[in-house]
């Protein structure tokens, strides 16, 4: 079983570079309210108008169906609602203002859910991408839908003190992100399977690699961040992961596709179980109150308030 055809050191360099971009425009664009202003509001509206309605109409061009569109301009709505919460004096200390992280990340894995559902039927060439449907799409719909229940903690949200005023989130820990790491990857996979190289494993790295080593706690500052620059990449340069010397096309082996939609089942169902132990020991409201107060992990970014 082999996720991909062949990969050349080329596409390897290219993945590198990938990542490294993405992980340096996210640092970029969280350090300042002006860079964030240039990158998530001003740069979109010129794209908007110039760009992509050439891009995304261009024969045999892979993102121009509704769910790119609905991507790019919902993440960089995420981006500059948590712009709001971390600069305007006050807001973060409004429970209502606070619902809206968890709302917009709650939004993005359902279009991705519903992707994978209509995905189940097609089998060939759709919208320009070669998409297997298959059980797995049901299983990672699924998966999906997990993830979405078992996002808590959202009250505990608060802005550090220093001067970069991240948006850290103490309960969305590590095994919630690496659930949805493997849920996301698997969707990736399932229904743009031949952009999952760059678009699965590069992206989700650029993200996961800050929340765990650089700034731990604004996991979901940094996944808006990098999803934003590499959708609005994408859309301007569709051949880059459709058609260029560094493509990597997927197998499209059945037993790959069913490998790693159970894996990301498999481990958001963990995940879930966890969770309801951790509701009923502790007597816990998912939707109230913080859960994993009690873990190392929770007290190391909590410190920070």
């Amino acid at each position: 079983m082999s996720l991909f055809e062949p990969i050349p050191f080329h596409s390897w360099v290219a993945f590198c570079a990938v990542l490294g971009a993405l992980i340096l425009l996210n640092e970029i664009s969280r350090r300042s309210m002006w860079a964030g202003i240039g990158c998530f509001i001003v740069l979109p509206l010129v794209l908007t108008f110039t760009v992509w309605p050439h891009t995304t109409t261009a024969e045999g061009s892979s993102v121009g169906t509704w769910f790119h569109w609905a991507k790019v301009y919902s993440v960089l709505a995420g981006c500059i609602g948590f712009m709001a919460i971390r600069y305007i004096p006050g807001a973060a200390q409004k429970k209502w203002v606070l619902m809206f992280p968890p709302a917009i990340l709650a939004i993005n894995i359902a279009e991705a859910v519903v992707r994978d559902f209509q995905c189940y039927s097609f089998n060939g060439l759709v919208d320009g991408v070669m998409i297997t449907g298959g059980s797995w799409n049901i299983m990672n719909g699924v998966a999906g839908i997990l993830n979405i229940l078992t996002i808590c903690g959202w009250a505990g949200i608060f802005i550090s003190r220093d001067k970069f005023k991240d948006m850290l989130w103490p309960d969305m820990l590590w095994f919630w992100i690496i659930a949805y790491d493997l849920w996301n990857f698997a969707y990736v996979y399932n229904c743009v399977g031949d952009h999952a190289f760059y678009a699965g494993a590069a992206l989700l790295l650029s993200c996961t690699i800050p929340a765990f080593f650089m700034r731990r706690g604004a996991w979901l500052q940094h996944r808006a961040h990098t999803l934003a620059f590499w959708m609005m990449f994408v859309m301007c340069f569709p051949s880059f992961v459709d058609t260029s010397r560094f493509a990597v096309k997927a197998s499209a082996d059945p037993a790959a596709l069913w490998c790693v939609s159970a894996i990301a089942l498999a481990a958001n169902v963990a995940l879930a179980i966890y969770q309801i132990h951790r509701i009923r020991s502790a007597r816990r409201h998912p939707l109230k109150d913080e859960l994993y107060e009690h873990l190392p992990a929770y007290q190391h970014v909590a410190s920070a308030r």
